[in-house]
């Protein structure tokens, strides 16, 4: 981490950037080295919104020059689907002894790291939850930083959850622990204070000071408990947590050690406090704010294997040696009781967990501890030893939700088990469930008592709630989720879930075993006539395992065909997409075929719109003709037509001319003007076809039919009329049009004749 952190390209980048850097280096493909991953998931790791990573997190990813970024557009030319590559881990592969050269195992080991430390959690197609690792749920301003914290103190952070802080003088209004995560982050102290505390807000980590038996105030100590608990250690139970400590001003005396990655010593010790408790005592000054100690120093003892040792903080004496130096308190000759609890205690998660370094294997087994630790004296509150130090504190009542309540009202005893993170994430789950449900089923009322039936068949399978010994993760993995025992995905168990009967598909998978297991009891005894039943028996079992070997190898012939099938699809709808991309590219690149405008797609905007007036002026003419004209007149139509052609031109000239504006405007005006005087003339020409006398007597025989039908009705009679009236003017004028267009078509087929003669 300290390796990609440190390079120079990073150098004055936000933490959201640096962030996202570990990400894509956690999450890249050993074998191929490229992550393909879309903005919005990233965001999701980074705490930020897809909007922001992609209009700061990814552009700025791509000028560090740490990280190669092909990126595919959105409608808004935004980043979308990204294509990563960390150049750092490409350039290490194969350079021995490179910090950067990880193996595949390594690759896996922090992924699941980060994925512990700060997945965003998600929900999988056949139904199952990933919860959101344990700082998953903090986004939003500064979501980066404390992220990007808690993962370099975890890493950081020695078995017993301890993480070794930063010699030196520090600001001693802001303390040490607040000093080692600013320098761990490379900010200021009162920066380092801020995400400090808001990691203690989440109880993520700890700032504990134990308690001595001589009475006098030890150092404070920076826990993360989460790591405490993934090896199945418990902190000591001496331990109290911390208030804020303030000071009048801050006091220098030297400047501070630079920043840098804390290294483990290869000599620890063990501490020289005991686990007992000390009561208030005052004129004593806090050792946070008072002188600071001695820095950081090697020690000068050979270590001892049988010794349980805290990690080698400085200040601390080797238990077990007399010739220690004089200046030393005698007790440092003592063992620490509470590092003495913390060594010998284990637990069942203590095997496979991520934030030990180590893949996991199986949900971890979550215990929640019932022991309390009573303080005495002003600034301090009890809190909750081992794991429960990390996790917010949640009443042991089912959710105030009344579909919740319903839902886990069967294993409220679990519920009560679980610590505050792990509720918040069976609560997660169960709202998913149970909006599938609900979309699921016809009534999505009954979607919580479905779901508490569920719950109750397999409590009663696993045989009570006293034979769970992991609540969460029997919840998570066990009692939560649906078991789709056929392809059909609303069966659960072998039942519907929308009617609660036997599911036919289940029932139709066994009777298909059944029929293949009788004919094959039946071939072999015919096989086999005189057989024993032991034989029979024997054989028959053979031939079935040959059976389902052959089943299964069909179903993978069927399913490479269909991939097979699949990708040949894809690639034509591929090859199709190019094809339509690369016509409609043709088309954008051909000229104006009016003007020669190149990149105009075969027609530039003044052209398209002068095309359209021409249009629109041919149909004004020929209304105006139509209505006006002797259509067995050929000279009089040509010569009416060649009048009203040249008025209507002139007038929409002139319009245009008074409003102005460049060609563009001028060619789009004059598309307006005689679209306007088009419907003008239309509406005209109804008028003076409806007082015709063809319209009028189409009028006059509906007004005396209607009265027929109804003879007091005189309105509808006379609505009726109108009606019958502005149909015969409609279709007068169409007849009128189509007459027009026969004898344009006949004088030009005469002129034409007349030429080639």
């Amino acid at each position: 981490m300290h390796a990609l952190l440190d390079t120079a390209g990073l150098a004055g980048a936000s933490d959201a950037v640096r962030l996202a850097v570990l990400v894509l280096a956690s999450r890249t493909p050993w074998e191929t080295g490229v992550v393909e991953i879309r903005t919005s998931e990233l965001g999701r790791w980074i705490g930020m919104s897809a909007s922001y990573t992609a209009s700061e997190v990814v552009p700025a990813l791509k000028r560090s020059g740490v990280v190669s970024v092909d990126a595919s557009e959105g409608e808004f030319r935004e980043n979308t689907g990204l294509e990563c590559k960390v150049l750092p881990l490409w350039a290490a592969q194969d350079v021995v002894g490179h910090p950067l050269n990880l193996t595949k195992k390594e690759y896996a080991t922090l992924q699941r790291l980060l994925e512990a430390v700060m997945a965003p959690g998600w929900k999988h197609r056949d139904g199952r939850v990933t919860p959101a690792g344990l700082i998953g749920t903090r986004t939003g301003r500064a979501a980066a930083t404390d992220r990007l914290a808690l993962l370099l103190l975890v890493l950081e952070a020695r078995e017993t959850g301890r993480v070794r802080q930063c010699g030196g003088t520090v600001d001693t209004k802001r303390g040490r622990a607040a000093a080692t995560v600013a320098r761990m982050l490379g900010c200021t102290a009162s920066a380092g204070e801020r995400v400090l505390e808001r990691l203690e807000d989440r109880e993520l980590v700890l700032r504990v000071r134990l308690r001595t038996s001589s009475g006098m105030p030890n150092r404070s100590r920076l826990m993360v408990p989460a790591v405490a608990a993934a090896h199945g250690r418990r902190t000591v139970a001496g331990d109290v947590q911390e208030d804020r400590a303030q000071a009048p001003k801050p006091e220098f005396s030297d400047p501070d050690v630079a920043a840098g990655p804390v290294e483990t010593p290869e000599a620890e010790s063990d501490s020289q406090v005991s686990g007992v408790s000390v009561t208030d005592v005052t004129g004593v000054a806090d050792p946070d704010v008072a002188a600071a100690l001695h820095t950081d120093h090697p020690h000068l003892v050979t270590p001892v294997s049988s010794l349980t040792l805290s990690g080698g903080f400085s200040g601390e004496g080797r238990g077990g040696f007399d010739d220690l130096p004089d200046r030393a308190c005698a007790r440092e000759d003592q063992a620490d009781d509470g590092e003495a609890a913390v060594a010998a205690s284990t637990s069942p998660m203590a095997e496979v967990v991520p934030l030990r370094g180590e893949k996991l294997q199986e949900s971890p087994a979550d215990q929640r501890s019932e022991q309390r630790t009573a303080v005495a004296g002003t600034g301090s509150r009890p809190k909750p030893v081992g794991w429960d130090k990390a996790q917010r504190q949640r009443s042991v009542d089912l959710p105030a939700d009344l579909r919740l309540r319903v839902a886990l009202g069967p294993v409220s005893g679990l519920w009560a088990r679980l610590s505050g993170w792990q509720q918040d994430q069976v609560e997660a789950a169960t709202k998913v469930e149970l909006e599938w449900l609900a979309g699921v089923l016809e009534q999505p009322d009954v979607a919580p008592q479905l779901l508490a039936d569920r719950l109750t068949d397999r409590l009663s399978e696993t045989g009570g709630e006293a034979m769970v010994t992991t609540p969460y993760g029997w919840l998570i993995g066990r009692g939560l989720v649906q078991r789709q025992a056929c392809s059909d995905r609303r069966c659960d168990d072998g039942i519907r879930l929308d009617t609660g009967g036997d599911c036919a598909s289940c029932a139709s998978l066994l009777a298909d075993r059944r029929a293949v297991r009788a004919r094959v009891r039946t071939e072999t005894a015919a096989d086999l006539p005189g057989a024993g039943a032991s034989e029979l028996r024997a054989a028959c079992e053979r031939r079935l395992r040959e059976h389902t070997v052959l089943e299964a190898e069909r179903t993978r012939l069927r399913h490479a065909r269909a991939v097979v099938e699949v990708a040949r699809r894809l690639a034509a709808a591929t090859q199709r997409r190019e094809r339509e991309v690369a016509a409609e590219q043709a088309r954008r690149s051909t000229p104006c075929a009016e003007c020669g405008l190149p990149d105009a797609a075969g027609l530039c905007p003044p052209c398209s719109y002068s095309r359209r007036t021409d249009l629109l002026v041919q149909e004004a003419v020929d209304l105006a003709v139509a209505v006006r004209a002797d259509l067995n007149d050929v000279q009089q139509v040509a010569q009416l037509t060649a009048r009203c052609e040249a008025d209507t031109r002139t007038l929409i000239a002139e319009v245009c001319r008074r409003r102005g504006g460049d060609e563009v405007l001028v060619a789009y005006a004059a598309q307006e003007v005689a679209e306007r005087v088009r419907d003008e003339r239309r509406a005209a020409a109804l008028r003076r076809l409806a007082e015709s006398e063809e319209a009028m007597a189409e009028a006059d025989a509906a007004y005396e039919a209607a009265l027929r039908r109804r003879p007091r009705a005189v309105r509808a009679a006379e609505a009726a009329a109108d009606d019958a009236c502005r149909r015969a003017a409609g279709y007068l004028l169409r007849s009128r049009l189509g007459q027009l267009q026969v004898v344009r078509a006949r004088a030009a087929a005469g002129r034409a004749h007349h030429e080639a003669a």
